[in-house]
């Protein structure tokens, strides 16, 4: 089941300005982002109710993938209360990113 949220350059900026979100840079077309998919699906489900899990296709939404400076897909970027805390780039484990987020609740 596909919990995580689809963002656009429209509804980015309120979905990112309060809690932690963990937003995913990528797009269809990407590899290693489709690797990361149910990775962060499941963080999505992990983490419910505690942060907010979200993707970006940086296609479709490329005025917040070129604010954000992405040159590398995927790109996984973690939001405190609209500030970025923490950045990733390529493939990560889903523990890694876990300890991310929990590292700022």
């Amino acid at each position: 089941m596909d919990m995580t949220k689809q963002l656009t350059t429209e509804t980015f900026a309120s979905e990112i300005k309060s809690g932690v979100t963990l937003v995913d840079f990528g797009a269809s077309w990407c590899p290693p982002c489709r690797m990361l998919e149910p990775i962060v699906d499941e963080l999505s489900e992990d983490f419910e109710g505690q942060a907010s899990i979200a993707k970006v296709d940086v296609d479709e939404s490329q005025e917040v993938a070129a604010k954000f400076g992405i040159r590398s897909i995927p790109t996984m970027i973690l939001f405190k209360d609209g500030q970025v805390v923490d950045t990733a780039v390529g493939v990560q484990s889903k523990q890694l990113l876990a300890d991310k987020i929990s590292n700022q609740l």
